[in-house]
């Protein structure tokens, strides 16, 4: 009963019904970021598109379900310890996995695991603060985690089916977050929203993510076998 009334939830007037909006004011964002440094400096960048532009794509749907995980989140910002530990986890762990894979994968486990490590670690304490102490450590340790581990997991995964395990890897990360929504609406359903706010927050975590990205690709050293 409980995973149908979460599927109503997603048209109705709590937080749950901007997710669908969310992902796509992430998407558009990333897209436009994207656009706009193809345009003005990728396109002279010798076969950058054919080399890279897989993981982009794949990095523009991972910052999309990313970020409605962080608005739903903030919407009700105090969470009990042991929900808050699981966000902080969750959030830093699979935003920390996924950019520490697609960096690695283009430019090396050096920059794809600094990269996904402050991106987990900082998205994680974030997050995970809504319940204290014991979130703000799970935020910390998980990022700490997940950015070298999908680095290292790109790395060891060059020679063999890299693409096709990105694909894998982002599927098990999607349904992950999406349980992670599901998860908030029930520890939050009988609670009432702390926080509205529009979608800025969206379109500037998106914005950062995105760009940060795009230049690190682009311009930060490779590792010796890329």
């Amino acid at each position: 009963m409980s995973l149908k009334d979460f599927k109503k939830e997603l048209n109705g007037e709590r937080v749950e019904g901007d997710l669908i909006k969310t992902i796509a004011y992430s998407l558009l964002t990333s897209i436009v970021v994207l656009g706009i440094a193809y345009y003005f400096k990728l396109k002279y960048i010798e076969s950058f598109i054919p080399k890279y532009g897989f993981f982009l794509f794949f990095a523009v749907l991972s910052y999309a379900l990313i970020v409605p995980a962080i608005r739903q989140i903030r919407a009700y910002n105090n969470m009990a310890c042991m929900s808050g530990m699981m966000v902080g986890m969750t959030i830093g762990m699979i935003s920390g996995f996924l950019s520490g894979f697609l960096l690695g994968a283009t430019n090396g486990m050096f920059i794809g695991g600094i990269f996904g490590m402050f991106v987990g670690i900082i998205l994680g304490i974030w997050v995970g603060s809504c319940c204290g102490v014991m979130g703000f450590m799970e935020g910390i340790m998980a990022g700490l985690m997940g950015g070298w581990m999908g680095a290292m997991t790109s790395i060891m995964l060059l020679n063999d089916h890299l693409k096709l395990a990105t694909i894998v890897i982002f599927i098990v990360s999607a349904v992950i977050l999406v349980a992670l929504n599901y998860m908030i609406y029930l520890e939050t359903k009988e609670s009432e929203r702390q926080r509205k706010e529009d979608h800025f927050m969206t379109i500037f975590i998106s914005f950062i993510l995105m760009l940060a990205t795009i230049l690190l690709m682009a311009f930060a050293p490779r590792g010796i076998l890329q």
